[in-house]
């Protein structure tokens, strides 16, 4: 693994990254077969799917029903890869979920395209700050809010054969480049991308980019951040968390979801059992979406490197 970042973007959009290896999961592995809820078209996986009607179901607005028929496929021993937009992988089908997936303890990978502000101009009715809450709350899940391309393929490869259910949460456009291509992530391992002895940012998904671009700002100001890219939200890297909050004193954490129930939540549960510092929150408070570009979106919900700036100059505030 070798990490790139650069503040540029990856010039590879996520839904051509999917619409390339969900098609090449099934050719290396026969056991393995993608569901989608009328959304082929989104991911670039509908001309392969006509073409292999025996590897794809298209199981039309019905993503309850969808989660079921993959549950059932996963009892039968397949590999079941199962998309469509993150709140109808999440809050539409999570009874499903919950029952026919986790409680019967049958294998699943579920990707929710476009989560939290991504969802953009789809608005509010399309925008999960939540579906991270729900999945977490799951027993035996993975949680997984992906970073950049290169992330998403390594994660994405690793899911299909690791047990329980797995929920990998991405946008369908450009993401800030971050991995060199290739580059191998396990799951449940967080990733150092800048060491600082004053603060640790913990950030997740989009929000990567956003902790790297403050960490900048606050470098010129002669604050040392540390950034850590927790793309795996469950199972936390629960030492990563301990050993920086020990090295820092002061904790900052990004992400594009609700405050309740998120990444924010799993990192303030470890520190209060292992290593009580001070923490603050850069993510969206208690609302729900709204329609809008993703920019304008960002700056609406506080999912900036602005705020992120100004949360670590509070915490530190607050530091013994």
């Amino acid at each position: 693994m070798k990490i790139v970042y650069q503040g540029e973007m990856d010039p590879r959009l996520c839904k051509v990254v999917l619409g390339q290896e969900i098609p090449a999961l099934a050719a290396e592995d026969p056991d393995v077969i993608y569901l989608d809820a009328d959304l082929m078209n989104c991911i670039g996986t509908s001309k392969w799917a006509a073409a292999n009607p025996d590897r794809a179901v298209e199981c039309g607005v019905a993503e309850a029903n969808m989660i079921g028929v993959a549950c059932g496929l996963a009892s039968a021993g397949f590999k079941p890869i199962v998309h469509t937009f993150g709140p109808f992988a999440s809050r539409r089908c999570f009874d499903q979920v919950f029952l026919s997936g986790g409680y019967a303890k049958n294998d699943i990978t579920v990707i929710g395209t476009d989560p939290g502000v991504t969802a953009t101009t789809n608005g509010g009715t399309h925008m999960p700050f939540e579906d991270v809450a729900l999945y977490r709350a799951l027993p035996g899940s993975t949680v997984i809010d992906v970073t950049d391309p290169t992330l998403l393929i390594s994660v994405l490869h690793q899911c299909v054969n690791r047990p329980g259910v797995k929920y990998i949460r991405v946008g369908r456009k450009q993401y800030a480049r971050v991995y060199e291509d290739g580059s191998e992530l396990p799951i449940g391992k967080a990733v150092t991308l800048k060491e600082g002895g004053d603060v640790v940012i913990f950030a997740a998904g989009i929000m990567v980019h956003e902790a790297m671009k403050a960490a900048a700002v606050l470098e010129a100001e002669g604050i040392h951040a540390a950034v850590l890219d927790m793309f795996t939200i469950k199972p936390l890297d629960c030492e990563a968390v301990e050993a920086y909050a020990r090295k820092t004193g002061a904790v900052v954490v990004a992400e594009n979801h609700n405050r309740n129930g998120g990444l924010y939540d799993a990192v303030t549960q470890v520190l209060a059992e292992r290593c009580p510092v001070p923490a603050c929150c850069v993510a969206v408070e208690d609302t729900f979406g709204e329609v809008g570009p993703q920019g304008y979106l960002q700056e609406r919900f506080g999912l900036t490197a602005e705020h992120i700036v100004s949360q670590v100059k509070a915490v530190l505030k607050r530091k013994g």
